[in-house]
């Protein structure tokens, strides 16, 4: 059995915060909060073309909104680290300029806290390309269930419902998700994330 066997990474492993951890998921937020912020213009534009022709279609422009907590959860393994990077990513957006001011930062917690709930439920111990695109979903429902509060949804017929729903999840899971578990691989084969499991994961 080697240092970095799968089984040692696992015994090494801690839930408690580390100085790196704080550092990595705040420049993850600071970076996705730019990513949000493009994606406010070209991602709204896709998001209103697609609901004129189905209302509820537009769903499926959303999942880049998703990616923060995905790329948070993902890398930093460790409870509230999704909420922490979707959140201030969300928080940046809003102070450079989203066209949804303070409501931004309330997506980002919610969405955030749809990806704890997926990585939670697996004990924070399983962080592979399935659960990448659960968490991914976990965000899009997340989003759903606030957005039927904060942007009228409640209301509208039960068939934009549905579509909706199922858009913000396949979304989800393909653009935050499975981009995210990529996005994810590429930067540990850089040797950017050696502190983390995931980096040490790629050289066992």
């Amino acid at each position: 059995m080697t240092a970095n066997s799968p089984t040692v990474i696992a015994a090494k492993r801690s839930l408690n915060w580390r100085v790196v951890d704080i550092v990595v998921a705040s420049v993850l937020g600071v970076a996705c909060g730019f990513v949000f912020l493009g994606w406010n213009a070209v991602g709204y534009a896709w998001f209103e073309v697609m609901d004129a022709v189905t209302p509820g279609l537009g769903g499926f422009a959303a999942g880049i909104w998703l990616l923060g907590g995905v790329l948070g959860g993902l890398i930093i393994r460790k409870p509230g680290a999704a909420i922490y990077v979707e959140a201030l990513a969300a928080t940046v957006s809003a102070v450079l300029g989203s066209q949804w001011g303070i409501g931004t930062l309330y997506s980002g917690l919610a969405q955030g806290l749809g990806v704890e709930i997926v990585l939670a439920v697996f004990l924070y111990r399983k962080f592979g390309l399935g659960i990448s695109a659960l968490a991914g979903v976990g965000a899009g429902w997340g989003a759903f269930v606030l957005e039927l509060f904060t942007s009228g949804n409640l209301a509208r017929s039960f068939e934009f419902k549905v579509i909706y729903f199922t858009t913000l999840s396949v979304s989800g899971a393909i653009l935050a998700g499975v981009l995210g578990f990529f996005v994810v691989k590429a930067l540990a084969k850089t040797g950017a994330l050696d502190r983390f499991a995931v980096g040490r994961e790629q050289r066992v």
